[in-house]
Formats: C-alpha cells, sequence, structure tokens
C-alpha cells in the first residue's frame, strides 16, 4: 500500500526484483555446498544426508535464478545504476576514510556481486548434470562453478557489510519493506517500460554507448554472457 517514508527508500521494483534474486542465490549456494558435500568432498565435508537428487535441486534454484537475473541487470543498469561503479569509482577510493571512501566501496561491492553472479550461472551451464553421478570431478567447468560459488559468497558478505557500513540498519530493513509510494505502484509499471523504451529508441547507439561507457561495457558482458550460457547449452544438447 502507498506509504509515506522516514527511512530510506528502496523502489518497490528494485525490492522484488532483488529479493527474488537474492532468494534463488541463497538457495542455490546452499544447495551448492550439499551437492559438493554428497558427489565430492576433497576439500572438507560435514555429516549431511546423502540425499542424491539434491543436484537436480541445487539446478533448480540455479535456473530460477538465471531466469530473473537479467531481468534484475536491465534495472540494476538503467534505473539504479547510481549504486554501480562511476568512471571516477576508483580515483574516489584513494580518499581513505571519508564517507565518498565508503559510498565508493559499496557501489564497487555492488557492481562485483553481479559479476560474480554472472560467472557463476555462466559456469554452472556450462556442466553436464551427469559427470558428479558418473564420479567425473576433475573437469575444469567444474572447479570453475566451485570457485564461483566461493568468490559469490564472498561478494554477498561483502554487500551486507558494505550495506551496513554506508546505510546501517535502516537501509537493510528498507530492502524488506513491502510498503511503496503512489509513483511506484504496479499499476504504472507498464508506463513506465513503455516511457523507457520510447526513449531507448530516439537514443542513437552512439549516444548510449557513450554514456556512461564503463557500465555500458559491463552491462554488455553480463547481457552476452547470460545469452551465451543460454545457446552454448542448447547446442551442447542438440549435438
Amino acid at each position: 500500500m502507498p506509504a509515506k517514508y522516514s527511512q530510506p527508500y528502496q523502489p518497490l521494483l528494485l525490492r522484488i526484483l532483488h529479493g527474488l534474486t537474492g532468494l534463488f542465490v541463497i538457495a542455490a549456494i546452499l544447495t551448492a555446498f550439499w551437492t559438493y558435500n554428497t558427489y565430492d568432498g576433497r576439500w572438507g565435508k560435514i555429516p549431511l544426508p546423502q540425499f542424491k537428487t539434491i543436484e537436480g535441486i541445487h539446478g533448480t534454484f540455479g535456473l530460477f535464478a538465471l531466469l530473473t537475473f537479467p531481468l534484475f541487470v536491465l534495472y540494476a543498469f538503467h534505473r539504479g545504476q547510481k549504486r554501480l561503479i562511476h568512471p571516477d569509482s576508483l580515483m574516489k577510493l584513494t580518499q581513505t576514510g571519508k564517507p565518498i571512501w565508503w559510498y565508493n566501496l559499496h557501489r564497487l561491492t555492488n557492481t562485483l556481486a553481479i559479476l560474480a553472479l554472472t560467472f557463476a550461472l555462466f559456469s554452472g551451464k556450462m556442466i553436464d548434470e551427469k559427470w558428479l553421478p558418473m564420479g567425473e570431478l576433475n573437469h575444469s567447468w567444474y572447479y570453475a562453478h566451485l570457485i564461483s560459488w566461493v568468490i559469490m559468497v564472498i561478494c554477498i558478505a561483502l554487500h551486507l557489510l558494505m550495506s551496513a557500513r554506508v546505510g546501517g540498519l535502516s537501509l537493510l530493513q528498507s530492502i524488506l519493506d513491502w510498503r511503496f509510494r503512489s509513483q511506484d505502484s504496479p499499476a504504472r509499471w507498464s508506463k513506465h517500460i513503455s516511457d523507457w523504451w520510447y526513449s531507448f529508441r530516439l537514443a542513437s547507439v552512439k549516444t548510449w554507448w557513450q554514456s556512461a561507457s564503463t557500465l555500458r561495457v559491463l552491462e554488455v558482458f553480463v547481457l552476452v554472457s547470460i545469452a551465451a550460457a543460454w545457446i552454448i547449452s542448447l547446442l551442447k544438447e542438440l549435438l
């Protein structure tokens, strides 16, 4: 329901996309460890039940994350681009200890989390679901996927720490608050989308590419990686 705010406010669509993607990613991380624990365990394991179907469950959560992630990416690199790195972010990181340093470190961790998830999802699509049940544990893509989830855990921890450092508990609570402002109503989403698409069509490719070029390169890289993951996975099924 529409409401007034005295604390940090997060757009409703951001909260939905961030929440769904985060939920699927956390579930994928937990089931990824359970899968490793069941079929591998070379670098340590804990006494979890030997649940042979856990790999399929992990793959399902990974698929859900892969489906919601492109929408989150489009939002993050356009309406949410102020939360990502800026062209001068690296320069401002030299101002150690100052508020601007913490804000830019927060933007950097947000951007790294997106790239880490891209790596995790892409490497996951490169894995054959028959490898682990057959004991084939030495494939390079399997190792890459294991590394990607370790990086993802680190990025999530940094994301939460930086969010708490920059905005405190109120910022973390604002992500879980389902109240929204009138201009953020779902009834207006179709108009917002049509307005964005109209402005995107009016802008030339050259203008689009020159504006915030670092973010444009990252956006294209992430979206192309997601598309490539689907295409390569489909080709592997057909061949």
